[in-house]
């Protein structure tokens, strides 16, 4: 990957509420067709999204309450925002790494986070694991498409693709089965 890449994804990583997703996933394409590695691509967008997540954790902190009300005013932050709630007393840190996956979650169980007053440390652990295990689901995701289809192999496309919509349909699902819970 060239630096200007890498500073873009950056940028895209520490801003809240920008689609990291779509960029990252991106990324993982162009590394697989360009035979590069993986692992910068992984590694920037996982120091931006850390970055963006202790800042808006230290935001919550300094009273990011009204910032986290007004993102629950949409459906899907609300939801998220109920289910972290509820999951976060009973099991901590793993609630907030899986926050991830969810509709805004990085962004919400971050003020949320700041909010109760989580302690630094643990948030920054909880944060660390889950933009890493969350960057290096989305950039293995474009990096097994764009080997699949630099490749050129029909079957190992087809795989792929399948591989591709299994992740995303697990992803939906545990979307719905979190949004009926809540």
């Amino acid at each position: 990957m060239d630096v200007l890449s890498l500073l873009l994804l950056f940028a895209v990583a520490v801003v809240p509420l920008v689609p990291t997703e779509v960029v990252l996933i991106g990324m993982g394409v162009a590394a697989a067709d360009g035979g590069r590695s993986l692992v910068p691509v992984v590694v920037v967008a996982a120091v931006g999204c850390l970055i963006s997540d202790y800042l808006l954790y230290t935001l919550g902190r300094r009273g990011g309450a009204r910032l986290l009300d007004r993102l629950r005013s949409r459906a899907a932050a609300e939801q998220t925002a109920q289910w972290i709630t509820r999951h976060l007393e009973r099991h901590g840190l793993p609630a907030l790494v899986a926050a991830r996956w969810l509709p805004a979650g990085g962004t919400v169980g971050s003020l949320l986070a700041g909010t109760l007053r989580w302690p630094r440390g643990r948030f920054v652990a909880a944060s660390a694991i889950g933009v890493t295990l969350w960057c290096t689901y989305a950039g293995l995701l474009g990096y097994a498409g764009g080997t699949a289809l630099r490749r050129s192999d029909p079957a190992s496309t087809l795989v792929v693709l399948l591989a591709a919509l299994a992740c995303v349909a697990g992803v939906v699902v545990f979307r719905r089965v979190l949004a009926m819970r809540a």
